[in-house]
């Protein structure tokens, strides 16, 4: 679609304004019934402090002011952010003589009423946590609520709690949901509305349960600041849309948005995604060090207007195909929020249609780029060329006024992303009218880094694109002699303008790779570049198993007792690829799970030459031996070495590619 995102998103066409009065009065009612409680209507927004400062000493009562200070100086507030929350540790580790909680003097000198009341002040709301056990999810062991509920949730009804976070640690057994309820009921009794989060991980199906005990409930274990968590947690939360509405929201846990660990258009895809979901948005990032880009993702109203729709709907998945993800979310104007989500390392089509996302036939609907606030008109197709990890979120109806808007145009680049130092490379990019009105006076630009060769082969101007065609371009790229391995942007740009004469500039990066063959003979696999790589607890490492969360904390790679010096670690789900150029023949490994993950955790390994399943094992466990796996990729141009979970979650799942090796 047209134009490209800040970070590398690519922009399509966009709605001008909700459809008009008639289709909302007509869609009107198919809004959830509300609960009889009026507690979160819709999905509970704000923050809270575990994703980025956890029990470290900066966790106190100035953060927490801090955070509601911006809340408000920021726009935050007004974009719908209201809780300010408190998690674990904010407590002394003993009650006092009577059994009550004790607020840490030392984080909180002034207690928790008075945070509270400052937070109302700003007119905010006020969270705060504990668990339905003995203990705290925390080392230290802070006091959990099992066997005083009624006296605890009192004690948050007077300190002037809004929301309880109820956790899942040290519950000794008892009944997921005899714990939940007593809650329930523990809060009701005080008579002040709460907002009851029920944090079991979702090991108990709460979404079949909970709709009358909690407002939202963790359907997946903790998230962390990883593209390979977050994708996980998606994958989990998107099957269980029917379960959600007003007052019953599934929540795939907090935002990572800011706290570092991806880039930025890695936090856009997480911000859209979890907003199609109807997912509660508690930032996670301490907003008093955050950059601009982290403000504009999360205070980007038009995304939060997709999660805070009234109609209450959890977007469903349309196709996801080839990690090409079409989500579609039915709003209470008739409208559809997509997004167009690229799950894969490298930038891909993505394409559906105004049909199959739900909306009606018209001649021509009115699409709304949520990103980047500006609108166009399609005939039908909602299609983009989304780089790695991206998204495009739109919002598409329609509507009567689509040809107030220009046309929506899509900008792609065709050919192999892949390119030697030296060697010429033949690429076309595209410029695709998918507007009802045709695109006039168009023309496409391309350039490369510095020192990169880029001719145009072909016409590069077009005087009308009509509906549905394309002006192609063929290009000749060529990166200089000596120039490393690695990732490196094109920049597409084009030019058109509408019948009425509006000018419309879009600019697109497309990632593409420098790539140099392996070495003839064998290496180790844990010695060569790869292309790209994602892993489901933190990076891949070479030579080491995968350890924790932290580059570079492996250990020696070993499995049932056998130590190995070379390989891979890694963590399912997890895709390794490598770039083999058509010149070799095998790769070959010894795999199983490491022996750190001791008596849990179970994977498979598949190896793929090009699209083509090569070689695969069975679900192998924690007391299976290395077992050995070859694969013959001759011709391959890409292998992926991939893992993935044995059928019962990723949890411990450390796998190695053990001694593995590419012959050539």
């Amino acid at each position: 679609m047209v134009g490209a995102l800040t970070a590398g998103l690519l922009c399509t066409a966009g709605l001008a304004a909700p459809v008009h009065a008639a289709a909302a009065a007509e869609n009107a009612d198919n809004t959830a019934p509300a609960p009889a409680d009026g507690l979160a209507l819709t999905p509970p927004m704000g923050f809270n402090n575990w994703n980025s400062t956890n029990c470290r000493a900066e966790f106190d009562e100035s953060m927490v002011k801090g955070i509601a200070d911006i809340f408000v100086e920021k726009g935050l507030k007004d974009a719908g952010y209201q809780y300010v929350n408190l998690d674990d540790c904010w407590a002394l580790p003993t009650r006092d003589a009577n059994g009550k909680l004790v607020p840490d003097p030392a984080r909180f000198p002034n207690g928790l009423k008075a945070v509270a009341d400052y937070v109302h002040a700003k007119g905010l709301k006020f969270g705060i946590y504990t668990s339905a056990g003995t203990k705290t999810c925390n080392d230290a062991g802070f006091p959990g609520a099992l066997g005083h509920e009624y006296s605890d949730a009192q004690q948050f009804a007077d300190w002037g709690v809004d929301y309880l976070k109820y956790d899942n640690c040290n519950n000794q057994g008892v009944d997921a949901k005899q714990r939940y309820t007593t809650m329930r009921d523990a809060l009701l009794a005080t008579g002040r509305p709460i907002v009851y989060s029920i944090c079991e991980w979702g090991e108990n199906k709460p979404w079949e349960w909970a709709a009358d005990v909690g407002q939202l409930w963790r359907t997946t274990g903790d998230i962390s600041d990883s593209w390979s968590s977050m994708l996980s947690i998606l994958k989990q939360n998107l099957p269980l849309a029917e379960h959600a509405g007003p007052g019953r929201w599934n929540d795939p846990d907090m935002l990572e948005v800011g706290n570092g660990g991806m880039t930025d258009t890695e936090y856009r895809s997480h911000f859209s995604l979890w907003s199609i979901m109807a997912a509660p948005l508690l930032i996670g990032s301490d907003l008093r060090g955050a950059s601009d880009a982290t403000f504009e993702i999360l205070g980007n109203k038009e995304v939060i207007g997709v999660d805070q729709d009234p109609l209450g709907k959890q977007g469903t998945v349309v196709s996801s195909e080839g990690g090409r993800w079409v989500v579609a979310k039915e709003m209470r104007d008739g409208s559809r929020a997509v997004a167009l989500f690229n799950e894969s390392g490298r930038a891909q089509r993505v394409t559906t249609s105004a049909s199959a996302v739900g909306l009606p036939e018209a001649r021509a609907y009115t699409l709304r780029d949520l990103w980047q606030h500006k609108s166009y008109n399609t005939a039908g197709a909602i299609s983009a060329t989304v780089p790695a990890h991206g998204t495009v979120l739109v919002r598409v109806a329609a509507d009567p006024r689509w040809a107030e808007h220009p046309p929506a145009v899509e900008l792609g680049l065709d050919g192999s992303p892949l390119l030697e130092p030296g060697a010429p490379a033949a690429l076309t990019s595209t410029v695709t009218d998918l507007g009802r009105t045709p695109a006039e006076r168009v023309s496409a630009k391309l350039t490369g880094p510095e020192g990169w060769t880029v001719k145009a082969q072909s016409p590069t101007t077009a005087k009308v694109v009509p509906t549905g065609k394309s002006l192609r371009t063929k290009w000749q790229v060529i990166p200089p002699q000596g120039t490393p391995a690695g990732p490196y942007d094109l920049t597409l740009k084009a030019s058109y303008r509408s019948p009425s004469g509006t000018r419309v500039d879009s600019t697109v990066p497309i990632a593409v790779s420098v790539v140099v063959a392996p070495p003839s003979g064998t290496s180790g696999l844990g010695d060569l570049p790869w292309l790209s790589t994602t892993n489901g607890w933190g990076p891949v490492e070479r030579n080491t198993s995968n350890g924790e969360n932290s580059a570079g904390d492996g250990n020696p790679i070993t499995l049932e007792g056998v130590v190995y010096d070379k390989g891979l670690g890694v963590h399912a789900e997890s895709v390794v690829e490598y770039y083999a150029g058509g010149g070799c023949e095998t790769v070959s490994a010894d795999v199983g799970v490491d022996d750190e993950a001791q008596t849990t955790g179970t994977v498979a390994f598949e190896i793929w030459a090009d699209g083509t399943k090569a070689a695969s094992t069975g679900v192998l466990t924690t007391a299976m031996p290395a077992q050995p796996l070859t694969a013959d990729v001759t011709g391959a141009e890409t292998i992926r070495l991939v893992v993935t979970d044995g059928g019962d979650g990723s949890t411990w799942d450390h796998a190695d590619w053990a001694d593995a090796q590419l012959s050539c």
